[in-house]
């Protein structure tokens, strides 16, 4: 499958999440971004290097700019199940903006075209990194990465972009 781009609509699908009282939740991806501007950003893992010290802080240290912007909603997800994600929302404890969803099978990854094989790191398959912003389910930024790379998909490069 291609990748997801400007223009196209956001597929449908599910996201598994912890919610503001702590009840596992699952979600249609079209009813959390419907009629709303959305930055959903994509990590290869939780708590892996780039995606913990450098791609998910930019986000939460610059929600209120985003917010002040236009966005609506910030969800950062991955591939992982939604106690490590909810582990991972909890290890920022200055956030308050950004929701943390699982996609613990990879099926919303396929969706999106973004699959990354990281089988020979012994973390199977992932999904690549991005950031898109999304408005009333249309793709508007598509902000995708290549491998492991850190370029193109931060907070400052969305913040240009709106």
């Amino acid at each position: 499958m291609s990748p997801i781009k400007v223009g196209d609509s956001i597929p449908d699908g599910f996201f598994s999440f912890f919610d503001e009282n702590n009840s596992l939740q699952k979600a249609a991806v079209h009813s959390l971004f419907a009629g709303k501007k959305v930055v959903f950003v994509g990590v290869p893992g939780a708590f892996t290097p780039t995606c913990s010290s450098k791609h998910v802080p930019g986000f939460i240290a610059q929600a209120e700019e985003l917010k002040s912007k236009g966005v609506d909603e910030i969800f950062v997800f991955s591939v992982n199940d939604p106690f490590v994600m909810r582990a991972w929302a909890e290890s920022y404890p200055e956030n308050k903006h950004v929701k943390f969803v699982a996609d613990g099978s990879a099926s919303y990854t396929h969706a999106l075209g973004l699959e990354l094989d990281l089988t020979e790191k012994d973390l199977g398959i992932r999904s690549r990194r991005f950031a898109l912003l999304v408005d009333n389910l249309v793709v508007k930024v598509a902000n995708l990465e290549e491998g492991g790379a850190f370029s193109v998909s931060s907070a400052d490069e969305i913040l240009k972009a709106l």
